[in-house]
């Protein structure tokens, strides 16, 4: 059981990895050895999300999230295939954390007249500063 927030948990059986081999550089073990985690999530069908959630994590997931609801989350980060694993699972939950809370309201507001007024205010104040620039006249040869 992986705990993502109070109301959300995961039972690993709805976790689907494979191992493939990383790419980029590496030693004489590079060929022969899976140690990349690709972990798979079928958000979509996940009983524990709710549809709200699935929205937002649809939004946050962006590329890595199939046409069919999948999150696909791909790390080959560690030389080793647990750390990757790791890895992997840390990163859906971070998303999954991300989604499960939901954004907070906005009450839209207006700046006070007093605020407007401190606004001009300055504004005019700095155009005046602005304005006394110049050549100084009568002193110059």
């Amino acid at each position: 059981m992986i705990v993502v927030t109070p109301s959300l948990s995961l039972v690993e059986d709805w976790l689907e990895f494979s191992y493939v081999r990383a790419p980029g550089a590496g030693g004489q073990r590079v060929n022969k050895v899976a140690t990349a985690v690709q972990l798979r999530f079928d958000a979509k069908h996940c009983p524990a999300l709710t549809s709200a959630a699935f929205v937002r994590l649809k939004g946050l997931a962006g590329q890595r999230m199939t046409k069919e609801g999948v999150v696909v989350i791909f790390a080959s980060t560690h030389a080793s295939q647990a750390r990757n694993r790791d890895e992997a699972v840390a990163r859906l939950v971070t998303l999954l954390r991300r989604a499960a809370t939901p954004p907070k309201f906005r009450r839209p507001t207006k700046p006070t007249r007093a605020a407007k007024q401190r606004r001009l205010d300055s504004k005019k104040k700095r155009g005046d500063v602005k304005q006394r620039r110049g050549r100084v006249r009568g002193s110059d040869p």
